[in-house]
């Protein structure tokens, strides 16, 4: 079973499908507490939530139509079968990837940067799989306050269609995204590289004009859709 906090579908409002519909699952739970989160609300374990089992969710993404599927939450990533060894309870992330890619979907997998991807990257390479499963990995910044918990042996399973993102709140974010962006080699390996300014702390033209001043060619200046289409704390867009 999986805590399920919203289903919903809409946009995309970053990455690499960004402006595309999606169904979204948001999984309930997370294992940090980012000082910009926007997703409080589906943190809490014992948050509100419906527990639903891998069916009913197939069910759910087969009746709306949309190939897109975006797993996201809260962390999606502790439903893992790495990450849960010895739980007696809880559905397996593993699995309903590969059965929602059954469908002929695809699939993104939105992930704090704080858990293991490990599983993910043998799932992909097991299938044989290639744009069909995608990994947003975030790396949180020091203005998220959840800097040193970056599980950084997550970067040497990213692949060329894997996305990393940045949300910057100062220069001192910008920096740290350089720092990892260059030792990381993130560009020249082809992953997809995005900065997201906090909405509101922030002027994207800060990102900009810090890209223009260190030459960060191959990255993406990138603002979340959603925030300007609707209220920027609106749920189930």
């Amino acid at each position: 079973m999986f805590k399920v906090a919203e289903k919903f579908v809409s946009i995309n409002g970053e990455s690499r499908r960004a402006g595309e519909l999606a169904v979204f699952i948001r999984l309930g739970g997370c294992n940090l507490n980012c000082t910009y989160c926007d997703t409080a609300w589906a943190i809490p374990e014992e948050g509100s939530y419906e527990l639903m089992d891998s069916q009913h969710l197939l069910e759910y993404i087969k009746g709306t139509g949309v190939q897109n599927v975006t797993l996201t939450g809260g962390e999606p990533l502790l439903h893992t079968l790495e990450y849960m060894a010895g739980a007696e309870t809880g559905g397996c992330l593993e699995d309903l990837v590969a059965d929602i890619i059954s469908l002929n979907k695809r699939v993104e997998i939105e992930t704090n940067g704080a858990v293991s991807i490990k599983s993910l990257y043998e799932l992909a390479n097991s299938l044989s799989l290639r744009d069909e499963l995608s990994i947003t990995l975030d790396y949180k910044c020091p203005g998220s306050g959840m800097c040193e918990q970056m599980l950084m042996e997550n970067y040497d399973y990213l692949r060329g269609y894997d996305t990393v993102k940045f949300v910057v709140m100062n220069r001192e974010d910008l920096d740290a995204a350089r720092t990892v962006i260059t030792e990381k080699q993130l560009v020249e390996r082809g992953i997809a590289v995005y900065l997201s300014p906090v909405f509101g702390a922030i002027e994207p033209r800060e990102i900009v004009e810090y890209m223009i001043e260190h030459k960060m060619n191959g990255v993406t200046n990138q603002l979340q859709q959603h925030k300007f289409i609707w209220p920027p704390d609106m749920r189930g867009v």
